[in-house]
């Protein structure tokens, strides 16, 4: 059964992929289980046990212990609760230390990559106006966040540092591994304590998502990127690493994370996360072919199109293009729509950011295309094509002939 109406083509899969018909049917059937998994009675037990169940699966799949993951919103929330939770204890131990005095960030640095999703960079700001230091290191012109170029920026007060695993809009895959390693050597001359965060994003989709293997000591991860439902998300977090709640007024979630946890909604998280691990090797293949396809044929179509970032070291599923501009139309919005007007969807860049600033502040980091246009064209002109389970190749054949023929008629 296909998740859309066939004369329709969906290519915004990194925005929201439809959910998973076996996690709607895990979804309904622990909706049938009405206790609080907070209650000691026998509905509250069983709703419990469905909880830590769906934690168990998801945490077997992350090659993590069921104790160190977090429930959360979100995405979003599973950032914020590592950015800012770990702000808020740093805040909590000097205040224990030193006094009301020590109430403060100050002397502390953060350090994060410039192409993040918003959800960390506006955290990061927060840590700002609590009082710390923070760095922002770009990318080099594949959207790679080199590990030399964090290790340049480390210094004696660093304690905290976010890359995300795979970007949002161009799907750059980040060396994290790499990275880990560099912060745990300067820890070892220094004396000091670095944290590494990751916003996992849609990683998991197409990679091996083994937390030790990465070296984080947390990872954010998002059910509605993986096939799942809106409205929950996780947080790894190791041991090595203690934060402070952002969201208060109960116990749950270790402490980290008030709010009656939403049982159906993990259960459909575990779901969905199992079959896309499971069909993850062969769906990254047959997805990194079609979306291959598609560059080469946008390419030989659009000789000016430019493709933003290295699809040598890029998510299987995602294509970012800059298309140049002509006379006053903003370009990516107005191909957006004709596009859709045609039946096919795509985005123009991260769907958190659409209806903003046209600019898009990823490809903007990656510096200029050696394109004639006005300087920051590339930015303000990207499209992004994110396939998925329902692509197929007539799909990627109609969509480089409706968008070669807008080109080709608007500008």
């Amino acid at each position: 059964m296909s998740f859309f109406r066939r004369h329709r083509i969906y290519l915004d899969y990194a925005s929201a992929p439809p959910v998973l018909h076996e996690a709607v049917a895990a979804m309904r059937e622990a909706e049938r289980l009405v206790g609080n998994p907070g209650a000691i009675h026998t509905e509250g037990v069983a709703a419990k046990k469905s909880l830590e169940d769906s934690r168990a699966r998801i945490a077997a799949l992350l090659g993590c212990k069921a104790r160190e993951l977090i429930f959360t919103s979100g995405l979003t929330e599973s950032n914020n609760l590592a950015v800012i939770g770990y702000a808020r204890k740093l805040e909590f131990l000097r205040s224990v230390l030193k006094g009301a005095q020590g109430r403060t960030l100050e002397n502390t640095h953060w350090i994060l990559s410039s192409i993040e999703h918003d959800s960390v960079l506006e955290a990061f700001s927060e840590v700002e106006r609590l009082g710390g230091t923070v760095s922002h290191v770009g990318p080099d012109e594949r959207g790679i966040v080199l590990p030399e170029t964090i290790e340049r920026a480390l210094r004696s007060e660093t304690v905290f540092v976010s890359v995300g695993w795979a970007n949002n809009e161009i799907g750059t895959i980040q060396l994290l591994a790499k990275i880990a390693r560099v912060l745990r050597e300067y820890e070892k001359k220094n004396g000091i304590q670095i944290a590494l965060h990751a916003d996992a994003g849609q990683g998991p989709l197409y990679l091996p998502t083994l937390v030790h293997s990465l070296g984080v000591d947390m990872l954010s991860v998002g059910s509605n990127k993986l096939y799942g439902p809106h409205g929950i998300g996780a947080l790894y977090l190791g041991n090595r690493v203690k934060l402070a709640p952002v969201v208060v007024g109960g116990k749950q979630e270790r402490g980290l994370r008030a709010g009656t946890e939403n049982v159906a909604l993990a259960a459909g998280f575990a779901a969905a996360f199992e079959i896309v691990a499971r069909e993850r090797d062969a769906e990254a293949k047959r997805l990194q072919k079609l979306r291959d396809e598609l560059a080469r044929e946008l390419v030989a179509h659009l000789p000016k199109v430019v493709v933003n970032g290295d699809l040598k070291h890029t998510l299987p599923h995602m294509l970012n293009v800059s298309i140049p501009k002509s006379a006053s139309w903003r370009t990516s919005e107005y191909l957006t729509l004709a596009l859709d007007h045609a039946g096919i969807a795509v985005s123009t860049k991260s769907a958190c950011r659409e209806g903003e600033e046209s600019r898009s502040h990823v490809v903007e980091a990656l510096g200029p295309a050696g394109s004639a246009e006005p300087a920051g064209w590339r930015a303000e002109n990207t499209l992004r094509f994110s396939l998925g389970r329902e692509t197929t190749a007539a799909d990627v054949q109609r969509v480089v002939s409706v968008l070669s023929d807008v080109v080709k008629k608007v500008f």
